[in-house]
């Protein structure tokens, strides 16, 4: 099944009301158009808001109620700024082939990773997420506060509940934004980018999406297969309606292969198999992939999704001047790239330095390739995602 983009003029459902306050930073709710639902009593929120009935946010701002500020309709929505970040700590192919059983030159041979960077045990998703994030916005040079939107795209959220974007919210300091999750795998952060374009073409204001994860913590040391692949990190951009941006978004397209969906899974720790200390001990908590089947999948499909897509936006294959794949491993993407049939594109790539970081691997190789100025003014960017479910995410975007 896939689900195309399309940017419609009409309403968004919901309609996001902004408060202005003194020393004009922004700060927001949503309110269902819908059901006419406002604003919650003050008293609702005494205990976020010290007890002090002056109080308007969990932050402490006052607010006064004003329109939100129109938006340019005339105006593409585009890039603003891109934003990463990696832990310190790099992790070598020595350090994690005994207890795989495998040797340095094995894991070089049949991955192309030379060192993947782990998170610390004090770090989680949203401390990755919210750094990346706050790099994206400062090379946009647009305000926390300023952000109507944060999704974080990530299947390793700190905890199951509340949403890794809440927390992000909170380190930022985005009192306006709305910040939710989505989980696609690999693919989440061109689903997510999709559905904050969506968004943002009826809300106005400006988004805040990230690709995150930190998958160390979910690797058995002893299962060569996945331990050698996987990296921790996260990659923002800022999107908005800006004459200003570093590349207008286009097109976009998304495909699901339930049927396929138990090729990667972590069986363990949801509804259906709760986690037990007897569930620890059989490693049903730990990260699971048929590597094989994986990789067919994406060395079949790809190529005729890719093709097909590019067709639908009336996009020769010559015009593609960049790709910027989830870096899967590089082995994988060397084999995959001469199938795509894009004779004049040039594929990015970073999981020789990072390892597969999953959700985080698209925008931490975007936001790469933008700070090394490897992409010139007019040059045509495919992002192409594919992971677990099996799903598949494409996204075109011109580089101003």
């Amino acid at each position: 099944m896939s689900v195309d983009t399309v940017v419609r003029d009409e309403p968004w459902p919901l309609d996001l009301r902004v408060h202005r306050v003194a020393d004009h930073t922004l700060c927001g709710r949503f309110h269902s158009a819908a059901s006419g639902v406002g604003r919650r009593r003050r008293d609702e929120y005494s205990m976020l808001h010290n007890n002090d009935p002056r109080l308007d946010c969990y932050c402490g701002c006052a607010l006064a109620d004003s329109d939100h500020p129109a938006h340019d309709a005339t105006t593409s929505l585009g890039i603003l700024g891109t934003g990463s970040r990696v832990p310190d700590r790099v992790v070598s192919n020595g350090e994690i082939a005994p207890a795989a059983q495998v040797d340095e030159g094995w894991v070089r041979r049949k991955t192309g990773i030379l060192e993947r960077r782990w998170a610390d045990p004090g770090e989680a998703t949203s401390d990755l997420a919210a750094a990346a994030g706050r790099n994206a916005l400062q090379a946009a040079g647009i305000r926390a506060g300023d952000l109507s939107l944060i999704i974080v795209a990530t299947s390793t959220p700190d905890s199951p509940v509340p949403p890794t974007a809440c927390h992000v919210q909170r380190q930022l300091s985005a009192c306006n934004a709305v910040a939710f999750d989505i989980n696609a795998v690999c693919s989440g952060f061109v689903f997510a980018l999709s559905v904050a374009q969506a968004m943002l073409a009826s809300l106005g204001g400006y988004g805040l999406v990230i690709g995150a994860d930190v998958y160390s913590r979910t690797l058995n040391p002893a299962d060569r297969k996945t331990v050698v692949l996987f990296g921790d990190g996260a990659g923002a951009v800022v999107i908005g309606k800006s004459e200003r941006s570093m590349a207008t978004l286009r097109g976009a397209t998304l495909f699901s292969f339930g049927d396929l969906a138990d090729l990667i899974r972590v069986p363990a720790g949801g509804s259906r198999i709760p986690y037990t200390p007897a569930i620890h001990d059989k490693g049903l908590h730990y990260f699971t992939m048929d590597g094989h089947a994986v990789r067919s999948f994406v060395l079949d499909w790809l190529p005729h999704l890719v093709g097909r897509f590019l067709k639908q936006h009336s996009i020769a294959p010559e015009e593609v001047r960049h790709i910027v794949a989830h870096q899967a491993n590089t082995v994988m993407l060397d084999d995959l790239f001469p199938r795509l049939g894009l004779p004049n594109a040039t594929m990015h790539q970073t999981a020789a330095m990072y390892g597969n970081t999953a959700a985080a691997s698209i925008p931490l190789t975007l936001d790469q390739a933008a700070r090394s100025r490897g992409i010139s003014s007019g040059d045509l960017v495919l992002l192409a995602g594919f992971g677990g479910g099996m799903s598949v995410g494409l996204s075109l975007i011109r580089w101003s």
